[in-house]
């Protein structure tokens, strides 16, 4: 229904206002008596076989919502009772954020893509401290945090931290934000250097309180191998717990759209299918050299339940959606949850056959 009715609508409308009247309507949903529950009994897919314990939280099944979707927390519930097993709200700043200029995210159907240079709009600190305020279940939200475009990249330390503390009663994860909108400085916020004067405040914080909660880093796809070693052992040498992999990616080779048309869109990230591979690429990656010892969160390129199934198999431990659930809608949570408990019976029918000989 999503592919034939819905998104042929939402696909006419800008992607922006598509995107608000998407949580609007949410929004209207959770707020019937009983909404809740009909999006759960719709979309959602319950088994023992989905669930996972990872950096200490325990999650319904393994697939999350990526930052950029619910930026400032208004349809986690929502989200949830439509199959998600996490939601990543943000990315936020201690200010809010107006963004770019309009037009700033463009659909490119014929990669399986979209370009986005929304720069981190959001309605600030206070506006998400109200949100996660209010009661949200047993969902697990995660918050993605960044410094405003204004602060200089020497106090960018502060804003990460206020956000931190702020934050940190609310939220069961967070996710450091080190990207940056035009990638032409992630050469600096990618260094051991500044990843450590972002991180040690927030290690030094956690040291006094007496909950825990997961701090984790995430990258760029365009780092070199090498970059990527070096943030591994950052992973590797502190008390941090986990890498979300990866943003998305400012390079535009073998798309299938004219290069006309991505000449006239301009800069942006770029997400969805073309990123795939090199997603895939870099959490092996950091899987082997971190000897599969660390949480990573796989998110870039998930489009089908077989490309997480490739993504899990290279080593992360949960995955996020975005563009794949902008394309193929709620039916790719169900099917990818569906997959992994098929997955998990067949595992467990050849863990019985082997016993079975074994004894024989």
């Amino acid at each position: 229904m999503y592919r034939t009715l819905i998104r042929p609508i939402l696909f006419r409308l800008p992607i922006e206002r598509a995107h608000r009247t998407v949580l609007r309507l949410l929004r209207v949903a959770g707020a019937f008596p009983g909404g809740h529950w009909l999006l759960e009994r719709c979309c959602a897919v319950r088994h023992p076989a989905l669930e996972r314990e990872v950096f200490g939280v325990r999650f319904r099944n393994p697939v999350g919502i990526a930052a950029g979707f619910d930026c400032d927390a208004e349809v986690c519930r929502e989200l949830e009772a439509m199959g998600f097993g996490f939601v990543e709200t943000g990315t936020v700043t201690p200010r809010p954020q107006p963004g770019n200029p309009r037009p700033r995210i463009f659909r490119l159907p014929k990669d399986g893509a979209l370009i986005n240079r929304v720069g981190l709009a959001n309605r600030g600190l206070e506006y998400m401290i109200r949100r996660l305020r209010r009661p949200h279940g047993d969902t697990i939200v995660g918050c993605n945090i960044g410094k405003n475009p204004a602060t200089a990249p020497e106090n960018a330390g502060a804003d990460y931290l206020k956000l931190f503390r702020n934050l940190y009663q609310y939220a069961d994860y967070f996710t450091v934000n080190i990207s940056c909108g035009n990638g032409e400085c992630e050469s600096t916020t990618h260094t051991r250097e500044y990843i450590l004067r972002l991180l040690e405040p927030l290690f030094d914080f956690r040291r006094g309180q007496n909950q825990y909660r997961p701090i984790l880093l995430k990258i760029s796809p365009d780092l070199s191998d090498e970059a990527i070693d070096r943030i591994t052992d950052v992973l590797v040498e502190t008390p941090l717990d986990g890498i979300v992999a990866t943003n998305g990616t400012h390079r535009r080779e073998g798309l299938r759209t004219s290069p006309g048309v991505i000449e006239r869109i301009g800069a942006g990230r770029l997400s969805g299918a073309p990123l795939t591979q090199r997603s895939i690429e870099i959490v092996r990656r950091i899987h082997e050299r971190s000897g599969g010892a660390y949480p990573i969160i796989g998110s870039g390129g998930l489009m089908t339940a077989d490309d997480v199934r490739r993504m899990l198999a290279a080593g992360a431990d949960l995955v996020q959606l975005y563009t794949g659930y902008i394309y193929e809608g709620p039916r790719l949570v169900r099917d990818i949850c569906r997959a992994l408990i098929a997955d998990a019976g067949a595992a467990g029918e050849r863990t019985r056959e082997v016993r079975n000989s074994d004894e024989a």
